[in-house]
Formats: C-alpha cells, structure tokens, sequence
C-alpha cells in the first residue's frame, strides 16, 4: 500500500508545481487554494507512504515522480525544450526511480 500512496503523492505534486506559477506569487486565491490543496495531500499522501518504505527512499521517488511529471507537462503543455539530452537526463532519473522501487522492501 505504501508504493501505492507514494505513487498518488507524486502525481499530486505534478498538479501542485503545474499550477504554481497560475498564483502569481500566491497573490491570486484560486489557484493558491488549488496548489495548497495538492501540497497538503502531497504531504500526507508522503507519510502515509513512509509508513511502510523507507523515508529517503520515498523521498527521492516522490521528488522524482514530481520532476518528471512536471517536466513532462512543461513539454506537452507549455511548449518547453524537449532535447534529446534534456530527455536522456529525465531517463536518468526515471531508472533511479525503478532502480528504487527494485531495490527496497517495505517494512511491514
């Protein structure tokens, strides 16, 4: 269950970091509450998570999901540089994210 929350945790950053630059510095309510929202459940979905994974484990799959998630919505949706070696470095962390996830077991 943990891999499961870790997995939400991450996609809920993807929507946290897709709208912040919409707040404006957190000077416009609706998406400031929208990110806020997501940070929260990020942050709980988290420790749910290290619960049963290890905390620097969780920490940098969670970070990795975001990072790629939110590169690759800057790509399809806001048009941002696809490079081959942009795309190679965000393979990179995609292997360290299934390297992790190969390697750890979850505490019971």
């Amino acid at each position: 269950m943990g891999w499961f929350y870790l997995v939400l945790a991450g996609i809920c950053e993807i929507f946290y970091a897709a709208a912040m630059p919409r707040t404006d510095g957190f000077t416009k309510l609706w998406p400031s509450l929208f990110c806020a929202v997501f940070i929260g459940l990020s942050m709980y979905l988290l420790s749910l998570a290290t619960r049963s994974i290890p905390v620097g484990t969780a920490y940098a799959v969670w970070v990795g999901i975001g990072a790629i998630g939110t590169a690759i919505y800057g790509i399809v949706a806001l048009g941002e540089d696809k490079s081959f070696l942009r795309v190679v470095c965000f393979g990179l962390i995609l292997a360290g994210i299934v390297g992790l996830k190969l390697v750890s077991h979850e505490r019971h």
